[in-house]
């Protein structure tokens, strides 16, 4: 055998296990550099979890910058970083963090959709409502498209652009999300009333029509053109309007019971109104039904004791005080300030409840001021719930 062949034999011979013993050593040391890694990052993320539960959003969010240190391509730490300041109402560093993770060139769609609709919510927060408008509305045709529309809903009732918000709710049936045709119907309202207060009463009265006509069973189109009706004198159509009420939507003739009494005095219909009040207020007992009631008898002896009757029907402060207000007591000088107590006591179960939120308003509202429910407050006092 030649020579320089033994020779270069031997020399692959010998580089064999040293070649070999390099490879270990790089295996080992990557393994080693690997598992080092490995432990530094999840135990800054599950430290922060463990803060995070442990309701220390401070120390959470410093152990999540730790970890997103060790590891700035892990998309999830960042999503989690981000929504830990806007937890805590740090609206402009969530929003770098979010745009930070739009800028990355290596996120997948899924992901950058999800920092987009991340990014709105930050906006939307902060109170930026034009710019979470915009946000929002890139997010059409993604995973998130049901969320933006009806955070776009929010939004537009907020600012209360009716007719931006018609448009979205008309979206969101034709995708299968849901039925706002009475919410529509409240936008209409809501736009009549604009116009009736600008002065605008044919405007106002096609919008009445034109809600009604959308929601036939919904109440408030029917009241507020009675109402409006009455503001114009006509009372005759006031009258009807509530009759029409009666009809389709009974439980909620309370709001206007001492309407359709006054309207019914004035246009020549009294009788018909006390029979139809007292059969409905032997439906259900209602304490605006019976001050209706009381102000059609209004002169008779048998006015007062319709109070009489509704306190042995079911105890009612309310009752017992108006009943009080016409009696002559034995010792008049207590009467004013027992009065006075009375209606003291009386006054906060006058009010109306939300039923999703529980805000009490003396006033009834189709929308709550409070968590901006519609239709969540029923048309009863509150001692009567």
């Amino acid at each position: 055998m030649d020579s320089d062949v033994v020779i270069g034999l031997g020399w692959i011979l010998l580089g064999l296990p040293v070649a070999f013993v390099l490879g270990w050593f790089a295996s080992r040391f990557d393994l080693r550099q690997m598992r080092l890694e490995n432990r530094q990052a999840p135990k800054a993320y599950f430290r922060g979890l463990n803060f995070l539960l442990n309701e220390q959003q401070d120390q959470a969010i410093d152990a999540f910058i730790e970890a997103v240190q060790n590891d700035p391509d892990t998309s999830e730490l960042h999503f989690a970083l981000g929504n830990l300041f806007r937890r805590r109402g740090e609206y402009e560093r969530a929003v770098r963090v979010h745009q930070h993770l739009q800028n990355r060139g290596d996120l997948s769609r899924g992901d950058r959709d999800r920092a987009q609709h991340a990014l709105a919510l930050d906006y939307l927060k902060a109170g930026l409502l034009d710019r979470a408008e915009e946000a929002l509305r890139r997010l059409e045709g993604t995973a998130y498209e049901e969320q933006a529309r009806l955070a776009l809903l929010a939004i537009y009732e907020r600012s209360r652009d009716w007719q931006q918000a018609a448009a979205i709710t008309e979206r969101l049936t034709a995708a299968g999300q849901g039925d706002f045709t009475i919410r529509r119907a409240h936008y209409l309202c809501e736009q009549a009333v604009a116009s009736s207060g600008t002065g605008d009463i044919d405007g106002a009265l096609a919008l009445l029509q034109q809600a009604a006509a959308t929601a036939p069973g919904a109440p408030r189109p029917r009241i507020e053109l009675a109402l409006l009706e009455r503001r114009r004198g006509r009372d005759e159509q006031a009258y009807e309007a509530i009759l029409q009420l009666n009809e389709v939507a009974p439980p909620a003739l309370p709001l206007v019971a001492r309407a359709l009494a006054e309207t019914a005095i004035a246009s020549g219909h009294a009788q018909q109104a006390r029979e139809l009040l007292t059969a409905r207020y032997e439906a259900s007992p209602s304490l605006d039904i019976l001050d209706a009631i009381v102000a059609l008898e209004q002169g008779t002896d048998d006015a007062r004791g319709w109070y009489l009757r509704h306190l042995e029907r079911e105890p009612s402060l309310v009752a017992a005080a108006k009943w009080l207000a016409g009696e002559t007591l034995q010792h008049e000088g207590l009467h004013p300030p027992v009065q006075k107590a009375l209606d003291h006591a009386a006054k906060p179960l006058l009010r109306y409840r939300c039923a999703a939120c529980g805000f009490e308003a003396q006033q009834h509202f189709w929308q709550c001021p409070g968590c901006q429910t519609w239709d969540s407050y029923p048309p009863r006092r509150v001692e009567e719930l």
